[in-house]
């Protein structure tokens, strides 16, 4: 200010204004009052001359202001109001340019002071001493007071507007007056002086130690007291009335605006502990004694009603006095806030309790405030426990309020609500996307408890206590308290109360923990005047400081928590705003958390229990909170008097329902429902665990239990990885979700993650409390879970795995109490409980293993093995679910880690070798999976020590009977592992003998013997062994496919793989592998059962070779004894190298034969097959490169028919090296030993034997007869005499006659098997046509072969051809004569229909006659032979050719006696001449009969030409019969001088008899439809005529028998004759008997026949006798013309015709026709 007036400008418009203002003042006053006018000119002049003199214009001014300011305070004087208006504006420029003196000033006062008194310009004059006071200090003392006592006076005016401006004016006025002080103060700083002690200074008056300014403040505020307490001032002298509420404002702003006035003089510190606070004190007392009826608002006020102003005002006070001076007034503090405390009691008024609780608000916002009042009344011992009670009381307050609710709120709670409406309508919500929405009804805010509603009004930003009522400083009467504003209120001071304390105490822990361990001593946050300054220099040390601090902090939370736990649970449970509620969480979790950092559990347990209760329905039955809120509930703080009752939670809270889901519990209980505050609890809980995990350790079990039950409530399920996502409930009503809370639930189940993701942010002992925690819930679970199946509760097991997972990284330490934990949890009986077990377990153990340890898993195997162990510890759970949940983890580590599990292989194989057979499909192929990866990918990454485990499983795999495919793959398996073995053998073998070394050298250390299977042969073989054994094993599987594949796999490796075997190794494989096989395979077939199995499980049909077990355990011996054969074929020249090779062919021999006679055709088909197999090896070559399959034999081995296909293996070898190289391989240094021809043909013989044995026992005839008779199969005799050949090579040195018996015995016997009818049509060849069996051929071939090795063979040899031709011919005869079987009873398969038979006899006439030719073939070329002429071979064949011939047209077969008449005629064509040389020596003589019988038999058969014979077919037939007596006329007839008489004489007598048409001499009815045989009599009778009556009729008997034979012939025709002509005669019109007629035709025939012969015969050879008789038939010829027949007729004709040549003219001399 000084500034701007001090400019010469400034100045100049001083002086200016001055004159001007005097030069008005002088013209307004000229009339009535000149002595003005007088002086304001003189004035002028006064200023002019002033203005000149001075340089310094303004002091000039100053100094003489006193007479400058004169004319105007005469002007004043006038009391004219425009001229004292005037006077007043000029008189404040002076004052305002400072040139008023101190005398001036007290003139100025004095005149202000009249005018006053007279009432006149009232608001000028307040203005004038505002300016006067406050532009400089030249007013003092009495000046100044008097100065001030005329504010006062002018605030007590009628006029209200004076009134007020005079109050503002009074406040200014002392704020002035204190201002100087604080000015003054800051001048002297600097000036250090003594303090003066003040001892009781009775002075009041004058305070002789304080400079000016301060005097005058110390006076004013002492009469400011003195004052209120309505005495008489000391130094405001002439008030004449104050009121008591001004007084009090004004000490307010004075105690308010200026502490540090207090606080830094002593005299005034003096005065508010003498004067203010009893005065204070006093002020109160209507307050505290005053209670609150029933009825107040009835009965007559008590004495003294308190006074809202004064009340408020006074409040006021003791809020400034505490907040600004409390470390000088503690006890006087603690006074007052024991009466804050009483004020809020329920019978206080309204209005008194509203502004209590607003000063209570004002102290919570000073955190330090409260630290200092629990530093100074708490912790000590016999002080009140202010700080506790405070907060005590606010909770009583609240309480209060909601238990007693005046009449009034009632009503209006009443009219919020609308009475009792129900919770739908009124639990309408603010919030958006609600369902309360409904018709736009918006609700306030309001806390609900037990029908008593209290809307929630704002009141002030959050940390700021902005007070309503203490600020109403114009209200008189108590104003109404609008509902809910004091629970407002209330409410806000616990939230500042708790944040301030919270704040402050974690600032100062944070320092705590940052500061170094010794701080300068002004660490100390809270401000000096706080702490009692001991405290300070005591805590020289960080550590005893802390100490200390850390004692209050725990101390203040000890104080408050009850009382806070019990409010704010009240007001949870009471709040329907979701802001209010978040801010009550809010407070109770950093209550919560606070408690937890300072270690204080039971506070720290309550508060975290009061949010769990939050979070779950109302009445929800937890065991966990209940037991831990015993402590608390139901149970009264009592706080010196005051009781704090922890109200239950309300079930009606109008709360809107989100969610509705079902509790989780042993008993099904209906359905709970969850509101929003639930949720929004909830979710407070999550941040708490969340943010505060590390402080809440043992409470980690409330707060997880809770959070179990409400995501069981919301129906939220574990995920993958444990996260929780929404999933349907699985029973009962399901849980019922709104929209509101299906959008949150991504939103929770997120936070529940990241909760336990930041567990790995927790020290190692808070991790292990949470685990803990997670593992008692989660056996709470297990537990409900028993006996029933409900859906169980997955929460603990969900988060164990979460915490698992994210804490990798420190896995070992928590390892254990995790993996044992979720073990038990697999063998819960409860499916989904165990699944979820498992789940976690194998998550854990996949993550274990590819997490990134430090160091890696492969350094650090102990970790690995660790890890693993779970995995295998599951193999002891049987529950199928668990173990496939195993397997799929192994299957997926072994994906994932298979390259890198080392020593883990032993454990990984264990768990799929520990799945048992009776487990279910599922789980064995899942195990089976994992093994096919094994093999498949990680054989060569596993240590080789392994290799013989994966045997061992795969093997067990093979033997499991769930699921064939998987056996046949396992054994698949086992191939692909052994073709491992032979690519990596020798690194294997290596590796195999260094560990075998290893090993060797611990087991001499322990002194104990190394024990493995299959010991000593090396380790690498022992390998293979142990393959071939499972293989072995499986070869006798139950299922006949298992069987059957092993057995190839089985064969084929050892074919494939053999070689790598040592030499020695090879003894094991035969006798302990194959033999032992084999004697199984024996035993089981033929045990088996020969039941028929209907089908093969499921709808497989099976083939009816298939039927029985029986036969499927054939194929198994078929396929094995094959396998057996091919290695002794293909390994022969090892084995014989063994030393015990007899005894094994022996062995094998053995085992051939009984396969071979047991009774299934599949299985002696087969073993003939191997019997086939081992005969083909040769004797080796003693060449080194022998190859290695045997060379073809040079004997024809006729192939196969095709329905036996051969049993060979699927698949091809591998390799094969020559036998030289192989050899070579076992030992380099020698050659191969060849074996001796002897010992060779010891084998062979052995193998003939058994041969012999087979054949003897398979073709032996049944002894008895029944259905169950078992016969053998075609193609197996087939085989049997297909064998003869090939082995025959190797014996024939030594092949005797006997054997030749042997042999025969046993090829008749294998002719004459018959066929069973059902497989007749496969093997027989239609009847028709004639095609030989294969048996039939083999036969031959075997004969043949015999006979080819014969010819070439010594002479020794050749005796055996007789026997042969007795072979043949006894073939032969089976055209006939099929033989018999035993006793079987066998149809001819030409009437057999196929269903009725039985056993149907072959078609054996195609093989009779192939034989015949083969007799034929061999006579032609055998004839001459010495054994063939001495063993009458000819006459064999002979004979057993008449039977044939004597049956001809009976003959089964038309072609057989055709056959059997060229046959005849060949062999007879060689044998005659034969028989002719040996004439003389008698060898043929018995032949001779047989022939003529056999003619004879031929000639004149018995047996009829079939009907349907035709006239083509019949004269074929007959020119055979011709061709007969063709040959007896060229080759015997001429040569009767060699050949017996009797013999030529049966030929004529047969001649004789072919001559003549008819042999009887009656035609039966039988033989009426003989054709003749014309060709052939006439053949006959040429032969006959030519030979009777040739020159060379060597006897006459010879040539009378001709003629005898003519005579009666010709002797009968006249009979024959005669008797027709009779009958013709009588018969008249009649036609004669068919028969007749045909009997005179052939007379007739006859006749012309004899006519003819004799013609040609020479005419010497006929006797005349003959002719004779034969011309004396003529007249009975003629006799015969008439006869009706034509057929006659035509026969007469030719009979009549030759006698033309007995035509001759009469001889002149006639003789006498007598004789």
């Amino acid at each position: 200010m000084a500034g701007t007036t001090s400019s010469p400008e400034a100045v100049k418009k001083l002086l200016e204004n001055m004159q001007g203002d005097l030069r008005g003042l002088s013209l307004e006053c000229r009339k009535k009052f000149p002595p003005v006018k007088e002086a304001a000119e003189s004035g002028i002049i006064k200023v002019k001359t002033i203005a000149a003199r001075n340089t310094d214009i303004l002091a000039a001014l100053k100094e003489n202001s006193s007479e400058v300011v004169q004319p105007f305070l005469m002007g004043c004087g006038t009391k004219e109001p425009k001229i004292t208006q005037l006077c007043l504006a000029a008189i404040q420029r002076l004052m305002s340019h400072e040139v008023v003196s101190e005398v001036a000033a007290g003139n100025v006062i004095n005149m202000l002071w009249q005018l006053m008194e007279n009432s006149l310009e009232e608001l000028k004059l307040l203005q004038t001493v505002l300016v006067l006071l406050t532009t400089n200090t030249v007013v003092h003392d009495e000046a100044l007071s008097k100065a001030i006592v005329l504010c006062f006076r002018l605030h007590f005016t009628k006029d209200n507007i004076t009134n007020n401006t005079a109050a503002a004016t009074v406040r200014q006025v002392v704020t002035v007056v204190f201002e100087r002080v604080v000015a003054e103060d800051e001048h002297y700083k600097d000036i250090v002086e003594q303090p003066v002690g003040i001892q009781g200074n009775s002075n009041r008056r004058s305070v002789s130690t304080l400079k000016p300014c301060a005097k005058d403040a110390y006076m004013l505020f002492q009469d400011l007291c003195q004052l209120v307490n309505a005495d008489a001032p000391y130094w405001l002298v002439g008030m004449t009335e104050m009121t008591r509420t001004f007084g009090l404002e004004l000490l307010e702003s004075v105690l308010n605006d200026f502490p540090q006035v207090f606080l830094q003089h002593q005299e005034f510190s003096f005065l508010l502990k003498e004067r203010v606070c009893p005065l204070v004190i006093k002020l109160f007392s209507p307050n505290i004694k005053f209670r609150q009826g029933s009825n107040t608002s009835s009965s007559p006020a008590p004495v003294e009603k308190p006074y809202f102003p004064i009340c408020m005002r006074l409040l006021r006070v003791v809020s400034v006095l505490i907040k600004q001076f409390y470390s000088l007034l503690v006890t006087e503090c603690e006074i007052f806030l024991s009466l804050l405390v009483k004020f809020l009691d329920a019978d206080k008024p309204q209005w008194l309790r509203a502004v209590a609780v607003e000063s209570i608000h004002r102290l919570c916002v000073q955190p330090q405030l409260l630290r200092s009042f629990c530093q100074s009344y708490d912790m000590k011992q016999h002080s009140t426990k202010v700080f506790r009670d405070i907060v005590n009381a606010l909770g009583s307050f609240i309480q209060s309020l909601f238990l007693v609710p005046n009449t009034g709120n009632a009503a209006v709670a009443a009219s919020q609500t609308g009475g009792n409406v129900p919770v739908s309508t009124a639990s309408a919500q603010t919030n958006p996307g609600m369902l309360g929405m409904s018709g736009g009804v918006t609700v306030l805010p309001a806390f609900e408890y037990r029908g008593t509603w209290i809307p929630i009004l704002s009141i002030s930003a959050q940390g700021s206590a902005k007070a309503t009522y203490l600020e109403m400083l114009d209200k008189v009467e108590p104003p109404t308290i609008p509902e809910g504003y004091a629970m407002s209120v209330a409410f806000h001071c616990l939230l500042d109360l708790v944040r301030g304390i919270t704040n402050m105490i974690e600032e100062e822990l944070g320092q705590v923990e940052t500061d170094s361990p010794i701080a300068p001593s002004d660490a100390q946050s809270s401000p000096s005047q706080f702490s009692d300054p001991q405290d300070f220099h005591s805590a020289s040390d960080q550590t005893d400081k802390e100490t200390v601090s850390r004692a209050v902090w725990e101390e203040m939370v000890n104080a408050c928590w009850c009382g806070l736990l019990a409010a704010l649970s009240l007001l949870l449970d009471a709040s329907t705003d979701e802001a209010a509620t978040e801010n009550i969480l809010k407070a109770e979790l950093t209550m919560a958390a606070l408690c937890g950092k300072l270690g204080l559990v039971t506070s720290r347990d309550a508060f975290i229990t009061a949010i769990c209760k939050g979070s779950l329905p109302p009445h929800y039955a937890l065991t966990v909170l209940n037991t831990t809120t015993a402590a608390l509930s139901n149970k009264t703080y009592s706080i010196q008097g005051q009781n704090v009752q922890m109200i239950s939670p309300s079930s009606e809270s109008h709360q809107q329902v989100v969610a509705v889901g079902q509790p989780l519990a042993l008993q099904p209980q209906g359905t709970v429902m969850l509101t929003s505050k639930n949720i929004q609890c909830m979710r407070t809980l999550l941040s708490l665990a969340h943010c505060h995990g590390a402080v809440l350790g043992t409470s980690w079990q409330l707060v997880l239990a809770t959070l179990q039950h409400l995501v069981w409530i919301l129906g939220l399920k574990p995920g993958v990885g444990g996260a929780l996502k929404p999933g349907r409930a699985v029973e009962g009503p399901s849980t019922v979700l709104t929209t509101a809370v299906m959008t949150d639930l991504p939103v929770i189940s997120n936070i529940l993650s990241r909760l336990f993701e930041s567990s790995q942010y927790l020290d190692d002992v808070s991790l292990h409390h949470l685990i803990n925690a997670l593992c008692s819930l989660s056996l709470e679970a297990m537990d409900m879970a028993y006996g029933n199946n409900k859906e169980p509760s997955l929460f603990a097991v969900a988060k164990l795995l979460e915490t698992g997972l994210v804490n990798m990284h420190r896995i070992e330490i928590l390892w254990r109490p995790l993996t044992g934990h979720l073990l038990e949890v697999c063998q819960h009986p409860n499916s989904r409980m165990r699944e979820w077990g498992a789940e976690a377990l194998t998550s854990l153990i996949k993550a274990g293993l590819t997490f990134n340890h430090e160091p890696p898993l492969s350094q650090n195997q102990r970790l690995q093995l660790l890890l693993l162990n779970p995995l295998k510890e599951l193999s002891n759970i049987n529950h199928p679910d668990i173990r496939l949940k195993q397997l799929e983890c192994v299957l997926q580590i072994l994906q994932s880690q298979g390259d890198s599990l080392g020593p883990g292989w032993p454990l990984v194989l264990g768990v799929m070798g520990a799945i048992r057979s009776d487990q279910g499909e599922s789980l064995i192929r899942t195990a089976f999976q994992c093994l096919q990866l094994v093999v498949t990918d990680f054989l060569p990454t596993m240590p080789c020590t392994c290799l013989q485990i994966v045997v061992d499983v795969a093997g067990s795999f093979g033997l499991h009977n769930q699921e064939l495919n998987i056996s046949l793959t396992s054994i698949g398996l086992l191939w692909n592992i052994s073709d491992y073995f032979f690519q990596r053998g020798e690194m294997i073998e290596k590796e195999l003998n260094k560990e075998e070394a290893v090993q060797q050298k611990q087991a001499e250390e322990k002194g104990i013997t190394l024990n493995r299977p299959f010991h000593p042969a090396p380790p690498f073989d022992c390998l293979w062994l142990c393959l071939y054994a499972k293989l072995g094993e499986l070869c006798v599987d139950p299922r006949p496919a298992v069987r059957k594949s092993a057995g190839q796999t089985l064969f084929s490796t050892i074919g494939a793989h053999g070689t790598l075997l040592q030499h020695s190794t090879w003894h094991t494989v035969i006798w302990k592998v194959l033999f032992h096989l084999l004697d199984r395979v024996r035993e089981s077939s033929t045990t088996a059962d020969k039941e028929k199995i209907e089908s093969g499980g499921g709808n497989i049909l099976i083939h009816h070779s298939r039927d029985t077990a029986e036969k499927q355990w054939a194929e198994t011996w078929v396929l094995t004894l094959a396998g057996v054969a091919r290695i002794f074929n293909t390994r022969r020249y090892l084995l014989q190298s063994l030393g015990d090779f007899s005894q094994a062919w022996d062995v094998l021999l053995d085992h051939i034969q009984s396969a071979a006679l047991s009774k299934n055709n599949e299985v002696s088909l087969a073993a003939l097959k191997s019997f086939q197999e081992i005969l083909q090896i040769v004797s080796p070559v003693r060449e080194m490169e022998k190859p290695d399959t045997p060379p073809a034999i040079n004997v024809p081995v006729p192939v196969l028919i095709g329905t036996v296909t051969a049993t060979g293996l699927g698949r091809s070898f591998m390799r094969t090296d020559s036998i030289g190289e192989r050899i070579g391989r076992y030992n380099a240094t020698e050659p191969p030993a060849v074996t001796d021809e002897i010992e060779d043909l010891d084998l062979w013989w052995a193998a003939w034997n058994s041969w012999f044995r087979i054949g003897s026992e398979s073709t032996k005839p049944p002894v008895s007869c029944d259905k169950m008779t078992f016969i053998p199969s075609q193609p197996f005799l087939t085989a049997l005499i297909q064998i003869f050949p090939a082995l025959y090579q190797h014996i024939k040195t030594g092949f005797s006659m006997d054997d030749l018996q042997k042999l025969g015995v046993i090829l008749h016997g294998a002719i004459s098997v018959p066929i069973s009818s059902d497989a007749s049509p496969f093997i027989l060849p239609s009847y028709t046509e004639a095609v030989l069996t294969s048996l039939q051929e083999a036969v031959l071939t075997a004969l043949d072969v015999l006979q080819k090795a014969i010819c070439v063979g010594s002479e020794s040899m050749q005796i055996m051809y007789p026997a042969i031709f007795d072979q043949l011919l006894a073939f032969v005869e089976f055209s006939c004569k099929p033989p018999q079987y035993g006793q079987l009873e066998t149809k001819n398969i030409a009437n057999a229909k196929y269903n009725q038979a039985e056993w149907v006899a072959l078609n054996y006439v195609p093989f009779a006659e192939r034989s015949l030719e083969v007799v034929v073939d061999l006579y032609q070329k055998t004839a001459c032979h010495k054994a063939v002429v001495n063993e009458r071979v000819l006459q064999n064949i002979i004979k057993t050719l008449r039977m044939p011939l004597s049956l001809k047209y009976a003959c089964p077969s038309e072609s057989t006696w055709k056959l059997a008449v060229s046959s005849l005629l060949k062999v007879l064509s060689i044998g005659l001449p034969v028989a002719r040389q040996h004439a003389s020596s008698g060898k043929f003589d018995s032949m001779w009969p047989e022939l003529a019988n056999t003619f004879e038999n031929f000639l004149f058969t018995k047996s009829s030409p079939p009907d349907n014979l035709s006239i083509q077919e019949f004269q074929r037939n007959e020119s055979i019969d011709v061709e007969v007596v063709q040959l007896i006329s060229t080759e015997i007839l001429p040569y009767a001088n060699f050949i017996p008489k009797e013999f030529v004489g049966q030929i004529m007598t047969m001649l004789n008899r072919g001559s003549i048409h008819s042999q009887s001499s009656s035609f039966t009815e039988a033989e009426i439809d003989i054709r003749m045989r014309e060709e052939f009599s006439k053949m006959c009778f040429e032969t006959l005529l030519q030979f009777s009556f040739s020159n060379k009729v060597t006897t006459p008997q010879e040539g009378y028998i001709s003629r005898m034979a003519l005579s009666v012939l010709l002797k009968r025709s006249q009979d024959v004759l005669y008797r027709y002509i009779e009958d013709e005669r009588l018969s008249g019109k009649c036609p004669l008997p068919r028969q007749q007629v045909t009997e005179i035709i052939f007379v007739l025939k006859a006749v012309s026949t004899l006519i003819d012969s004799l013609k040609k015969t020479q005419p010497e050879n006929v006797d005349a006798n003959t002719w004779a008789q034969v011309i004396a038939l003529y007249p009975t010829l003629v006799e015969c013309i008439t006869c009706s027949s034509s057929e006659v007729c035509s026969a007469l004709k030719e009979a009549l015709v030759p006698f033309k040549d007995f035509m001759h003219p009469p001889a002149s001399k006639v003789q006498n026709g007598e004789s």
